[in-house]
């Protein structure tokens, strides 16, 4: 397939493009293999007060589209017959509405070339195939291929957990993708089990996703262990290998957690169609505890139906709060807290060992996962940390993000395997800043360029579904990766908080429903301006910046005074 066979017109002159908080421009569009491209000046030279939109078209969500006609009028010198009518002209309106939830349209002169722009644009957005698309064609002159691929070895992070037990080893049994194909190649898993084990193991998972090391917390050596469920099915069908490696975990006498994302019914359900639980016969050391999570499309609905709802302007208070309740996002951000914080409660209090699993193991599971992380591990919540850790329980981990991040909350096409799990994490993420503002060493503007990126980018960091796509797609060997460009030291220093002072404890959130707000800095990013709390926040930067040993401080407790409700403050913030 050839791009040019998708774009029927490429270039129209005196197109008018609004923005909602932005004046009108006027100017030349046009429309490239994978950018949408609108500048002011004639010959689209980049002249000093140009303004000019360059619009990934990956980033479309939808395109919506009017033509209209201008009239009729009878030209001069003709003697009013009908015959002589002519149609003075026609136009057209499309209307964007992109994956990272702002809203332009665009007015163009002609109604052909208003029905080719959209179709074009239409016919773009839609390419599905991974190797068509940016990515594999950017090319920055500040990075070369290789850099950040590489960041966060999973070696590494063993070395790490090595270094205080030699209860765990790094796995190689996954190395072609046979035992489990969403897995990594590498896994850490009890040293006292050997491969043949996970293989039989793995039989027994859903999708081979055999139980493996996701955390281990050096506090008192507890460990977070995630897979998929268990294929018990109607038979109550048993794997040897499956309890012994359970098994292992748990010292004698000891008991663990297992945290299903899922409800008892829906669990039960799932026996029916060959699926299940660990039955407690068979893994006499284990409690199970359910702690539904929505996924699929309830949360993919839920997400439409909050934007829609922060994109009526017009809206009264009471439609507009009734309208935020219906939706369910902020009961969806308060379960997925709730239940993370069960998961860490589990291992730094009652210091036991925790399996988490919902049925694919690929969502809900890494959301509990990686929340647990940040809340527990004062690492995780560093810059560095917290994008390996997304490397690692998100990326590596198999969650599928060309699935589940093919649509945003704007498409008029039936949902199908799309949801905004990654979303939901940022948006707990983003609470527990807004509890804990001191906590975090990056600020809100990391989350939101990570919410961009999952949804439409020039990396191919969140490219494909798994490991094993990406082999296939060569994604490291021919796009570059979005950590290189956050790591760079000029980029870095963007996505830092001022604010942050290393905090060693655990950072436990209010969940209680005062607490829970909504994330203004996302939702209603392009609807009203964000100037004044810029200008804010660039007066911190500098007061953090001075030389006056106070000024931090003093800036910090006015801070907490305003974002931080008396729910949300600990012993570890005081």
């Amino acid at each position: 397939m050839e791009f040019s066979e998708l774009i029927k017109t490429a270039t129209v002159e005196s197109v008018l493009l609004s923005c909602a908080g932005l004046p009108a421009v006027k100017g030349t569009l046009c429309i490239t293999s994978h950018h949408l491209l609108l500048s002011s000046c004639p010959g689209g030279d980049a002249q000093p007060g140009t303004v000019e939109l360059w619009l990934l078209i990956r980033n479309v969500d939808a395109v919506e589209k009017r033509v209209q006609n201008l009239g009729w009028y009878q030209p001069p010198g003709t003697n009013g017959s009908p015959l002589d009518t002519r149609l003075a002209g026609s136009s057209g309106t499309i209307t964007l509405r992109c994956k990272d939830l702002k809203v332009l349209q665009l007015e163009i002169p002609g109604m052909e070339e208003c029905l080719n722009i959209a179709s074009s644009i239409e016919a773009l957005s839609s390419v599905d195939s991974v190797m068509m698309m940016y990515p594999f064609f950017y090319r920055p002159q500040s990075l070369r291929l290789e850099e950040g691929w590489h960041l966060f070895p999973l070696e590494r992070h063993f070395q790490q957990i090595a270094s205080q037990t030699s209860q765990w080893r790094l796995s190689h049994v996954n190395q072609d993708f046979t035992t489990c194909p969403t897995y990594p190649p590498s896994v850490i898993v009890p040293a006292a089990v050997d491969d043949d084990t996970l293989r039989k193991a793995a039989r027994f998972r859903h999708g081979g996703r055999f139980p493996i090391l996701s955390y281990y917390h050096p506090k008192n050596g507890t460990v977070m262990l995630r897979s998929s469920q268990p294929l018990t099915g109607p038979n109550r069908k048993r794997c040897r290998e499956d309890e012994m490696l359970l098994g292992t975990v748990l010292d004698k006498g000891e008991r663990g957690f297992i945290i299903d994302t899922r409800s008892a019914q829906a669990a039960k359900q799932a026996r029916m169609t060959g699926g299940g639980t660990e039955p407690k016969s068979s893994y006499p050391q284990w409690r199970r505890l359910h702690r539904p999570l929505e996924r699929g499309r309830p949360l993919q609905e839920s997400f439409m139906k909050l934007v829609e709802a922060c994109n009526d302007t017009s809206a009264t208070m009471d439609r507009w709060l009734s309208r935020l309740e219906s939706c369910r996002w902020l009961s969806h951000v308060k379960a997925a807290l709730s239940t993370a914080c069960l998961a860490a409660q589990c291992m730094d209090r009652e210091e036991a060992t925790v399996l988490v699993h919902g049925a694919e193991g690929t969502d809900t599971t890494l959301l509990v996962t990686a929340l647990a992380q940040v809340i527990l591990d004062p690492s995780c919540r560093t810059l560095r940390g917290f994008l390996g850790l997304l490397e690692r329980e998100w990326i590596e981990a198999g969650h599928p993000f060309h699935l589940r991040c093919a649509r945003s909350a704007s498409s008029h096409a039936r949902p199908k395997q799309e949801a905004p799990l990654f979303l939901l994490f940022l948006d707990c993420v983003w609470q527990l800043s807004r509890q804990f503002p001191f906590s975090l060493e990056f600020s809100e503007r990391l989350l939101l360029t990570l919410f961009d990126n999952a949804y439409a980018s020039a990396y191919g960091t969140f490219l494909c579904n798994n490991e094993k796509e990406r082999c296939l797609c060569k994604v490291k060997e021919n796009t570059h990766s979005l950590w290189a460009w956050l790591n760079q030291p000029e980029e870095r220093t963007k996505y830092l908080n001022p604010l942050y002072s290393h905090n060693p404890l655990v950072i436990w959130p209010s969940v209680e429903p005062q607490s829970i707000q909504l994330w203004q800095g996302l939702f209603f990013r392009w609807i009203r301006s964000s100037q004044h709390l810029d200008e804010a926040w660039a007066e911190i930067q500098r007061l953090v910046e001075s030389k006056d040993p106070h000024a931090k401080e003093g800036v910090g407790k006015r801070l907490s005074r305003s974002l931080s409700d008396p729910a949300a403050q600990t012993e570890n913030e005081r």
